[in-house]
């Protein structure tokens, strides 16, 4: 069998840009998520995340990220612990109110502490609640390993999706 490539496959390609790189990841579908944390001054502080991912199951471990150009990031860099909340299709509201920057997200958001301090959510479909184990600076973005310390869920409910750029709430359509 011939394994060599035919000489097309080996021309040189053009560079692709920004902008065809996200919209080449905007093709994976991910679920949402709201990362949530208290600052050093006792201030809840949470912000939507769709890079969350399972990492092992022994220990438990999960990750997402956030770029370095987040103003909260300084936050999730320093706390000991924090909450990863899967949001359920129904929270997409929530989901774009943690997005937006200049807004009070906790004063019109049901939530209350873990044992720990740290703001948890209501009615979220899974929450990690997480020790801040590690964290790894790479290219524009911190990627944070939690270690998984309490988790809980919620069967049933269907969730909400990002892809193609946008949330959606009910399946994605070709």
């Amino acid at each position: 069998m011939n394994s060599a490539l035919p000489p097309a496959a080996l021309a040189p390609q053009a560079p692709f840009t920004s902008r065809d790189f996200r919209d080449a990841l905007g093709q994976f579908a991910t679920g949402v998520t709201i990362v949530t944390a208290r600052s050093p001054q006792g201030h809840p502080v949470g912000v939507t995340v769709s890079s969350f991912n399972s990492v092992s199951l022994t220990p438990p471990l999960v990750l997402w990220s956030m770029a370095l150009s987040a103003a909260s990031l300084p936050v999730f860099q320093h706390c000991s612990h924090y909450a990863i909340h899967v949001l359920a299709a129904s929270q997409k509201p929530l989901a774009e109110l943690f997005a937006r920057k200049g807004v009070d997200r906790f004063a019109q958001t049901a939530w209350r502490s873990s044992a720990l301090g740290v703001p948890l959510l209501d009615a979220a479909a899974a929450v990690f609640e997480c020790r801040n184990r590690a964290r790894h600076e790479e290219g524009d973005h911190v990627i944070f390993i939690g270690e998984v310390e309490q988790c809980t869920h919620q069967p049933g409910q269907a969730p909400l999706l990002y892809h193609g750029g946008r949330m959606h709430t009910d399946g994605l359509q070709g």
